[in-house]
């Protein structure tokens, strides 16, 4: 008797079981769930797809677009750079860089030294690669690089849904016409079950309407029978 009444004055929790079960078995959950995995799966194969897309359109471009980028010119200390290097610095410079970045620290190394890969790894710690050039990770940058790259991206993910969703619909057409010359062979071959056409701005017959028009035939019929036989 406790049990019972601690259901009936807790919110009934043997209902709410009830319909939460019945809400996660419903059908369009279920779809709903399905199309999220299919959905996740698919974004991988876009994602993939464009990736190779966008190596191909970057290809002839040094450095890649990560490379396309504008230093803005810096506003105050924070933004200049270490002592000696600058804003930037070019790839090929890493290791020249490097010594100097450690001679600013008041310690002299050469590329031999057992502390060089310490110290370029301090002054990678300070700067970002961009294509072929290093850039101070104070300073104001443009990265027209990324810009370019979402629009590709987007016009790549754009045309790929497109080409897909255009696929689909034609299927979907063509398998639509095939059903409808399916029914319009079988009424040729059965033309007495072949419904009659709506009148344009007419309403469809509804069920009544065609038990009534049925009783009339059959009154029709019986009063034809009954002529005949007064003859």
């Amino acid at each position: 008797m406790k049990k019972a009444k601690e259901y009936d004055t807790n919110g009934k929790a043997v209902g709410l079981w009830k319909e939460f079960k019945a809400f996660i078995t419903r059908g369009n959950v279920l779809d709903m769930a399905v199309g999220v995995i299919v959905g996740g799966a698919f974004n991988t194969i876009v994602t993939a797809l464009t990736s190779i897309l966008l190596s191909i359109c970057t290809w002839g471009v040094p450095g890649g677009l990560k490379g396309l980028v504008t230093v803005l010119p810096a506003a105050n200390d924070a933004q200049r750079g270490v002592s000696g290097i600058g804003q930037m610095f070019s790839n090929s410079d890493l290791a020249e860089m490097t010594i100097a970045y450690a001679k600013t620290q008041g310690a002299t190394i050469t590329v031999d030294s057992d502390s060089f890969p310490t110290w370029q790894s301090t002054l990678l710690g300070k700067y970002t690669a961009h294509g072929t050039n290093y850039f101070y990770n104070g300073s104001a940058i443009i990265d027209w690089g990324s810009f370019i790259n979402a629009i590709i991206s987007f016009l790549i993910i754009a045309l790929t849904l497109f080409v897909i969703v255009k696929v689909v619909k034609t299927v979907k057409l063509k398998r639509e016409a095939l059903k409808a010359k399916a029914v319009e062979d079988y009424f040729i071959k059965h033309p007495e079950e072949r419904p009659a056409p709506v009148v344009p701005g007419k309403p469809a017959p509804t069920e009544m309407d065609v038990l009534i028009e049925i009783r009339e035939e059959l009154k029709k019929q019986n009063a034809n029978k009954a002529a005949e036989s007064t003859k």
